[in-house]
């Protein structure tokens, strides 16, 4: 069953396996709950010993389906929750998680470990969660594939949360096969996550796997380039290398429109990193997505937690007063531990807000909502009277991402290149609106085949395991 996983090139995806995932061994985020005998933590010593109900019921759909757990991978605490000032892929249960390409800078995360299992052939797919990032921002640092479904396509139930609003469960594979074929097996409706029930009519039949394509499939296709949106804030050597990847694209039949912004953009877009609080920076937190995520985990958590049993751990004081009776280990304080230089300042930013839905929560969900969508995704698709089959972006920084996430709307990452700095891969991906996810399948995978065969400069690269001897806590962040 190793054989399979692996593989590095198409032909021996899991696509070819041509049926269920028996035997296949996978590893999943240490945010699902399983019902055996490992431990569901988050990577916090806070939850050691909690027993949970029930499998997650993404885990129970793979265990129908044939596939192996084989464990639980590290992450970033709490999926960067706790704090705004952290190693990414630290957590004190799990350590600091190291890519395989360079094992002296961020990883990505907050879903690491799960990427980087895949990223150095341990297992063939896994899954994580995103919020915001915390798929597409690992899955592009170790040159896998990563899919963000559309925040309702898969269920959370069992999933340790953060925003019920914007959490959605993905896959990782090296191959937008292997990637889809997971998606498959976890997609559906699931009455303990109200959020699904709305995916009615909106999935294919006969599920996602059909829309795996090649380069033909880029014939007569018409994307657009959001240049001042996200482009412009890229590393200009990811520039260089993803607009040789454009050429490709463009030769292989497709027509590139460059200029197709999100009208909103100077609005909603940071110009200068990723800023999930970014209403508040710019004045306006009933504009900010921090501000419904702050409210929404302090609800949320405490849902998860009074389903669990063998715990005094129910709420999210209980987990922020364990943070400081136990500092020496999970850094509760500020300065205390490298890997949490501000401490817990984002539980404590959401314990102030005791879950209170007020207006300017209200007022800030209606935003982040509508700008993100008719007023900036879905207007930036419907370019002068034409209809987009996707916008093509770089996805880090996260910008792009973002806008996303905070739309609940689909976005997948492929492989694209190599940082010539840092040595660290980057990923073009592809967005677009809610339910879309058969035409980003369609293209990701034509994209992936033309790369294939366009020679070893495009193709994915294999793990360099550069720094392998050195241990940096926290790791740096670039």
């Amino acid at each position: 069953m190793f054989k399979i996983a692996e593989g590095l090139d198409r032909e021996r995806s899991l696509g070819h396996v041509r049926g269920p995932l028996h035997g296949i061994p996978f590893i999943v985020k240490d945010v699902f709950a399983t019902k055996d005998r490992m431990q569901t933590t988050s990577g916090s010593w806070a939850l050691l010993g909690s027993v949970v109900p029930r499998d997650a019921y993404v885990i129970s759909r793979l265990r129908s389906a044939g596939a192996l757990l084989l464990g639980k991978a590290a992450m970033s605490e709490w999926a960067d929750m706790r704090s705004n000032n952290y190693s990414e892929g630290y957590s004190p249960r799990g350590g600091q998680c190291r890519s395989a390409y360079n094992l002296t800078v961020n990883p990505g995360g907050s879903s690491s470990g799960s990427a980087v299992a895949v990223a150095a052939n341990l297992v063939a797919f896994s899954l994580g969660t995103e919020t915001d990032g915390s798929i597409i921002n690992p899955a592009l640092r170790n040159s896998i594939v990563g899919i963000k479904p559309t925040v309702g396509l898969t269920s959370r139930g069992g999933v340790i949360p953060e925003s019920s609003h914007m959490d959605s469960v993905g896959t990782f594979g090296r191959t937008v096969a292997d990637a889809v074929y997971a998606l498959d097996a976890i997609y559906g409706p699931d009455p303990r996550d109200n959020y699904t029930l709305g995916q009615e009519g909106k999935t294919p039949q006969g599920g996602y796997t059909q829309f795996i394509s090649d380069q033909s499939a880029l014939k007569g296709a018409v994307f657009g380039i959001p240049w001042k949106s996200f482009w412009a804030l890229s590393d200009p050597d990811q520039i260089s290398q993803l607009l040789e990847l454009m050429h490709l694209i463009e030769e292989a039949g497709a027509t590139i429109i460059n200029g197709t912004e999100l009208p909103n953009h100077k609005t909603i877009v940071s110009p200068d990193k990723w800023d999930w609080d970014y209403g508040t920076t710019r004045g306006h937190p009933n504009q900010s997505e921090f501000t419904i995520v702050k409210v929404d985990f302090y609800n949320d958590i405490k849902k998860y937690l009074s389903e669990l049993e063998n715990t005094n751990i129910r709420s999210l004081e209980d987990i922020v007063q364990y943070n400081i009776d136990n500092v020496g280990t999970e850094g509760g304080l500020p300065g205390i531990h490298p890997a949490f230089g501000s401490g817990q300042d984002g539980f404590l930013a959401s314990l102030e807000t005791k879950g209170v839905m007020d207006e300017t929560y209200f007022q800030a969900l209606s935003f982040c909502q509508r700008s993100t969508r008719e007023e900036g995704i879905d207007a930036a698709l419907n370019h002068n009277g034409t209809k987009l089959n996707g916008l093509l972006v770089p996805p880090e920084p996260g910008q792009a991402g973002q806008i996303a996430a905070q739309a609940g709307y689909p976005m997948i990452t492929i492989p694209a290149g190599i940082n010539s700095e840092s040595r660290m891969p980057f990923g073009l991906a592809i967005m677009n609106t809610a339910w879309s996810e058969p035409s980003l399948i369609k293209f990701a995978s034509a994209v992936e085949d033309l790369q294939h065969h366009s020679g070893t400069k495009y193709k994915r690269s294999q793990p360099t395991w550069r720094g392998y001897m050195q241990r940096n806590l926290p790791v740096i962040n670039a």
